[in-house]
């Protein structure tokens, strides 16, 4: 199952977090916001179908973000994250959607155990998300049957 998020970069981006990175339907960013990779997703974790959710509360379900961005002049950077589910995750949130190395969860958790984290991601990806590249989230779970 597939849930697909389009969202744009912002001149805050900087992509400093050592343990999430997020993307927010907010359309504004101030530096201190260094987990947020995009600002104004066209979707948020309330918005998904609830089968999707009920595979992500699956502890042994695989979650895996897809990053890709697109600049302006074509040029593309894709990066990857899994992580896994948890019974806790609500996808309630109708603002962020949160990545997690940790096992916390709130309700903007949309993956715990990520491999990666916004700190992780390439420099040369932050950077065209700096300049205000297009983002595209794909979220596909597998159950861990």
């Amino acid at each position: 199952m597939r849930e697909i998020i389009r969202a744009c970069g912002h001149e805050h981006v900087s992509a400093e977090h050592g343990s999430t990175f997020e993307v927010t339907s907010d359309d504004w960013l101030t530096p201190a916001g260094d987990c947020i990779l995009a600002v104004e997703a066209d979707r948020v974790p309330a918005d998904f179908d609830p089968a999707f959710v009920a595979a992500c509360r699956d502890p042994e379900a695989t979650i895996t973000a897809t990053i890709t961005v697109t600049t302006a002049d074509g040029d593309t950077h894709v990066e990857t994250v899994t992580g896994r589910g948890d019974p806790d995750l609500s996808f309630e949130n109708d603002r962020s959607h949160v990545g997690r190395t940790s096992e916390y969860v709130d309700n903007r958790t949309i993956l715990v155990g990520a491999d990666a984290a916004a700190a992780d991601f390439d420099r040369e990806l932050v950077a065209a998300l700096a300049d205000g590249a297009d983002l595209r989230l794909e979220l596909d779970v597998e159950d861990g049957d």
